[in-house]
């Protein structure tokens, strides 16, 4: 490779500092890194001379903090070590007469410490490894950063001492560059004459308008029209797709780098894609066709599925009503009915009148269309929900041909038993339609008909005499539709190439990986995973009946005082009782301190986390200049507030079209993600937040906020009890000791429950929770497991909890349990579960893997619709995990409290994030789902903000509290919330500039050590905790 390739902006000026730069110890870090060791000690004391040896006792303790050596002259940080490192080992001597040590006796030394600490120097042979070892990586990603980290992460590994940051720049450069070109010439040798042109397309203007900007756009809805421009472009993308699909293989691409090389098509205009290497182009373009097409073959499959529901909730509304409406008529009628009954006893009414002349006489009492719904009621005949449903397919079919055909007739479906009726049935209507022949056209007698179920066969073929002879057509078609929503929901069936619907298999870790299934299950980390089932399964057991017996002895005995029992032996009921478990929020601990704005909260909070380092050009090489910290911070908070960009440059006085770029450029999930790490990571940090833990455990809560959407966007859905007429989103917030340390915006219409563990599983922070509580939206059929598995402890609160106790299950038959009030339901199926255990290992090794979504994972195992052995074994662990945890939470008040107190903590959140994104009612107005993610995440930044500002200033009262040993104010302290925002001003101005007026924290704390002040903050406090 050549070596002219220019050094990369990988770390920022404090990241390097951190990782390459000379320590600057504190006095505890001295007393840490000057310790010897017994090894170090015997080194030591085999020096001669006493300069000698306090150098060799300060490079041991650079070493032992950074892992390396470093070149350093007498500065002052450097005098301050060598003057501990001199009154420590030699107390007789002075600094006067210390010389620094010889090149070649630094160099013997630091051999020494590479042998002690199996080290070895990062040689030419190595770079050779450690390159090689960085052109695998650029294969997974051409990232430099995530170069730089995997890097790191494999000299640590290797134990070998880091080069320098100016080696590894510009190795990286060479490294990403030879990628980059690699790809590109191999792209250029494997293009045909039809991509070369399509691509090309893409850069030519039609109407004004480039091609690969209108093919950017996103449907807003699941409308016809938007319906029918995402079913043109999918055949677009579909040549596109299927040569790219070809080529990942070929060149050996991650689908992390696809992503990436799709994402440039975004960032850069179509101007600046016109003019840069055809080659380069050519890459971006066709991994952007790539991901579009499997996008839009979700969004197509997700319509679809939206349109059949809503057809068939429309046609059982319509049943219901018609049904109503009958016995309402019917009832009415019955005064007529009978008169006409009383024509048998009319003595005016000769035996020999012709009946003729009574039919006449009765149909003047009653019309006779209305005949047969009396004589149905009168006979006590149900009426026929169901016929009258598919009648009202029949109305409906203008309609969900228009909608339901394009499609039907454009998506490719598999299915897991490749002969079904389902898909010969699929193939023979797709068949017609894509030939354009109409279905009612064709001969019925054709129609694979093995599909209609026997009991809606009198409602799909028309009858005549005894039999059933003539099919409806219409009526066949929409059953076709519905047995494939049922089987997509299901798996039976798949497509492809799709995200969300592929087969289940595929989501699974691959058959060449799982052949080193021992490897992958270390490196997962989840011990339970690797011992054999037979032990953990006896672990359970003994868990089990320890629990029960625990349970009823302590309600027979008493012990329990927060349950009643009510009646007598069999009789016998109980519920619980839910002591109050509040925690102020707001509390009027803050009111007495002067408000900041915003704009130096910001700036408060940037300086003491360092969070503006996380915003990364999404180039990430040869960036000409750093981001402006003020645009920055105006872009997180137009966007955060729901002001938007073009408002807050009107406000703020800020450049609009600068503002705009730096958001293009620099405001991105991942960068707004590593900034709220950095924030929150910072926050746990403080000696403040483990005043928030629940019983000495970092006890987390998640659960959604509704936000209303102004425009339409396909993820956003009506629902009346939250947006009345409107549509909106949820925000789902993953929270722990009042911090949000991860969200992500999810449908009104999904399961919270299919995201508890992606975001437990995707947390980047630091913080990481031991128990994680939800409400009943949060469980499904496979989450205790899962997050037991994983090393979490599941406490949900259910809204019903006697419906979950016939769930329950145990070591013995409950015929075995004598008269314990609480018994289990049915005996463990130990057998099922150690038969599937291999397939079980294998789907969780699969959710922790990175390159899946763990929701979809969850979502198909957490699925009624499709009942297979290895997902009932699943369940079944889910059962015995469930039931340990229910006989918990009914035997320990205290377990109640706290989850009662997590999820308080998560609605406090919710308050403070509607306060933060106050403009337009708290309203989304953005266009696509990614800037809905990306707008959440300012708010969440903003929140993560205020409540890092309030831990700090209560870290700090707490430490002066502490240091005079007040324990009134220590237990005080506890029940203060960092959710408080009374003292933080939203509106006002917004002027970004660094303000001349820093916060003075110390001056803050200063008046709480006033006792008038203090004593009015807790009166206060105990006021707004009532």
């Amino acid at each position: 490779m050549k070596n002219d390739v220019r050094r990369l902006s990988i770390l920022s000026t404090d990241e390097i500092d951190e990782l390459f730069g000379l320590p600057h110890f504190s006095d505890d870090d001295r007393r840490l890194y000057f310790d010897l060791s017994a090894k170090e000690r015997e080194l030591f004391d085999n020096t001669r001379t006493f300069s000698v040896a306090a150098h060799l006792v300060l490079q041991l303790g650079y070493f032992k903090a950074k892992r390396q050596f470093f070149s350093y002259e007498q500065e002052s940080s450097v005098l301050n070590d060598l003057d501990y490192i001199a009154a420590l080992y030699f107390p007789t001597k002075t600094l006067s007469r210390l010389k620094s040590p010889s090149r070649p006796i630094r160099a013997e030394q630091q051999r020494a410490i590479l042998d002690l600490f199996q080290y070895k120097q990062c040689d030419n042979e190595v770079k050779v490894d450690l390159e090689d070892k960085a052109q695998r990586v650029a294969m997974l990603s051409t990232q430099p950063i995530f170069i730089f980290r995997e890097l790191t992460q494999y000299l640590a590994l290797h134990r070998i001492v880091m080069p320098s940051y100016r080696y590894m720049q510009e190795m990286i450069g060479r490294v990403v560059a030879y990628e980059r070109t690699r790809i590109a010439r191999l792209l250029s040798t494997c293009m045909t004459s039809l991509i070369d042109q399509q691509l090309a397309a893409l850069l030519r203007a039609e109407s004004g308008v480039f091609r690969v900007s209108a093919l950017k756009h996103e449907a807003k809805d699941f409308s016809y029209k938007e319906l029918r421009h995402e079913v043109a472009r999918r055949q677009f993308f579909q040549p596109l797709h299927e040569f790219a699909k070809q080529f990942l293989i070929t060149a050996g691409i991650s689908n992390e780098s696809g992503k990436y090389y799709a994402s440039m098509v975004k960032f850069y205009t179509t101007y600046k894609l016109q003019r840069m290497k055809k080659e380069t182009a050519q890459l971006y373009l066709l991994f952007f066709a790539f991901h579009r097409f499997q996008q839009i073959n979700d969004n197509l499959i997700e319509a679809l599925l939206h349109w059949v529901d809503q057809y068939e909730k429309q046609a059982k509304r319509a049943a219901e009503e018609a049904m109503n409406n009958a016995v309402t008529n019917a009832a009415k009628n019955l005064q007529a009915a009978g008169h006409v009954l009383s024509l048998f006893t009319d003595d005016t009414i000769t035996d020999d009148t012709p009946f003729s002349i009574i039919k006449e006489k009765a149909y003047a009492l009653l019309e006779q269309e209305r005949f047969p719904l009396v004589a149905d009621y009168l006979r006590n005949i149900a009426f026929d929900k169901t016929a009258f449903e598919w009648s009202h397919y029949t109305k409906l079919s203008a309609t969900f041909k228009r909608n339901l055909r394009q499609l039907f007739t454009d998506l490719d479906f598999a299915g897991r038993v490749e002969d079904s009726p389902l898909l010969e049935a699929i193939a023979f209507l797709q068949n017609l339609l894509r030939t354009e022949k109409s279905p009612r056209q064709t001969d019925p007698n054709s129609f694979p008909t093995e599909i209609i179920p026997k009991g809606l066969r009198r409602y799909l073929f028309s009858k005549e005499g005894k039999t059933f002879k003539t099919l409806d057509v219409d009526r066949y078609e929409f059953l076709v539709y519905r047995l494939l929503r049922n089987s997509l929901e299901a798996g039976d069936v798949y497509v492809k190439h799709s995200n969300e619907f592929r087969r289940f298999e595929d989501d699974l870790i691959s058959d060449l990986r799982w052949q080193d299934k021992e490897r992958v299950l270390q490196d997962i980390g989840a011990p339970i995973l690797l011992a054999p089932i037979q032990d953990t399964l006896a672990v359970f057991h003994t868990m089990l009946a320890a629990r029960y017996s625990a349970i009823n002895q302590h309600i027979s005995d008493g012990v329990n005082k927060h349950i009643k029992v009510i009646g007598a032996a069999e009789k016998r009921r109980w519920k619980l009782l839910y002591p109050s478990s509040d925690e102020s929020v707001n509390s009027d601990f803050y009111s007495q301190l002067p408000g900041i704005g915003i704009a130096d909260l910001l700036w408060f909070v940037a300086g003491n986390t360092g969070f503006l380092n996380a915003f990364t050009h999404v180039l990430d090489r040869y960036v000409k200049h750093e981001a402006d910290p003020r645009e920055i911070f105006a872009c997180i908070v137009a966007m955060g507030t729901n002001m938007g960009l073009a408002k807050m440059a009107e406000v703020s006085g800020l450049s609009s079209a600068s503002m705009a770029g730096t958001s293009r450029n620099y405001l991105r999930l991942e960068t707004l993600r590593a900034a709220n790490d950095a924030i929150s990571n910072a926050t746990s940090q403080l000696p403040a937040f483990h005043l928030y833990d629940i019983q000495d455990t970092l006890h987390s809560s998640s659960d959604g906020q509704r936000i209303e959407t102004q425009i339409n966007t396909l993820n956003a859905r009506y629902s009346p009890k939250y947006f009345g007429l409107q549509k909106g989103v949820s925000a789902y917030t993953l929270v722990a000791n009042h911090v949000p340390i991860n969200a992500k915006i999810i449908g009104t219409h999904e399961h919270e429950s299919h995201y508890v563990f992606d975001l437990l599983h995707n947390n980047t922070s630091d913080i990481k929770p031991e128990r994680h509580s939800t409400d009943t939206h949060g469980t499904n059929q496979v989450n205790f497991w899962i997050l037991h598995a994983f090393g979490y402890h599941f406490a949900p609160r259910y809204r019903d909890l006697h419906k979950k106790m016939d769930t329950l299950v145990g070591s013995q038959h409950p015929n075995e349990c004598g008269d314990w009030l609480i018994k289990p339901a049915r005996k463990t199926n130990d057998e099922l579960i150690e038969r599937e255990w291999p397939n079980i290992q294998r789907i969780m090794a699969s959710l922790a893997q990175k390159d899946v979504t763990q929701a979809t994972i969850v979502r198909k195992l957490s699925s009624y619709s499709r009942q297979n052995q290895t997902k009932k074994a699943l369940w079944e662990l889910e059962n015995i995990c469930r039931t340990l945890y229910i006989l918990d939470f009914v035997d320990d008040v205290g377990l109640r409290q706290c989850v009662q107190k997590a999820l308080n903590r998560g609605e406090a959140y919710h308050r403070l994030r509607r306060a933060v994104a106050f403009v337009n009612g708290g309203k989304f107005r953005v266009k696509t789902e990614e800037e809905q993610q990306i707008w959440n995440e300012c708010s969440r930044l903003i929140t993560n903000a205020v409540i890092y500002y309030n831990t700090v200033l209560l870290s700090r009262v707490y430490e002066q509290k502490q240091t005079v040993g007040d324990q009134n104010a220590l237990a005080q302290l506890h029940s203060i919330s960092p959710v408080a925002w009374q003292h933080i001003n939203m509106y006002g101005n917004f002027e970004f500039s660094p303000s001349t007026s820093k916060i003075d924290i110390d001056a803050l704390v200063a008046r709480y050590a006033e006792p008038e002040y203090w004593k009015q903050a807790l009166i206060e406090n105990e006021n707004s905790s009532e």
